[in-house]
């Protein structure tokens, strides 16, 4: 599902279903897995069938004055192989992998704000007015 706003945010395997502005002026964006990739189970490379959902709240570099907030609405799928690692797994995509909290380029860009800038990483966050959340 290729449309603009996909196209805008530039994150490769996510697809915008809807974008809503929440009561202090933020924009909270809906984002389902694109890429078909993303079924197929990281340890034994096999597409098994849907176990459940699950939504996520990645974090990424601002954009707009107002910033967006993602929620990313995955699927949870279900190992059925013999010899399994896992049993379940989400989707997950090269930008915003597996249990992340932020984004790829969200963390590249504090690591050289870090290193180069000689920031801490809370001023880095502040700097992005991020509100970090646990």
């Amino acid at each position: 599902m290729l449309n603009d706003a996909t196209l805008l945010l530039d994150l490769d395997g996510v697809s915008v279903v809807r974008v809503e502005r929440l009561a202090d002026g933020r924009r909270r964006v809906h984002l389902v897995t694109a890429d078909e990739a993303a079924r197929a189970c990281p340890a034994c490379g096999v597409r098994h069938p849907v176990k459940g959902s699950a939504a996520t709240r990645p974090r990424d570099l601002p954009y707009g004055e107002a910033g967006l907030e993602f929620r990313w609405h995955k699927r949870r799928w279900c190992c059925r192989e013999q010899v399994r690692s896992r049993r379940s797994f989400t989707e997950q995509v090269p930008q915003i992998p597996a249990r992340a909290r932020i984004a790829t380029r969200l963390r590249a860009w504090a690591a050289r704000r870090v290193r180069d800038a000689g920031s801490t990483v809370i001023q880095a966050a502040r700097d992005l007015r991020l509100s970090w959340r646990p």
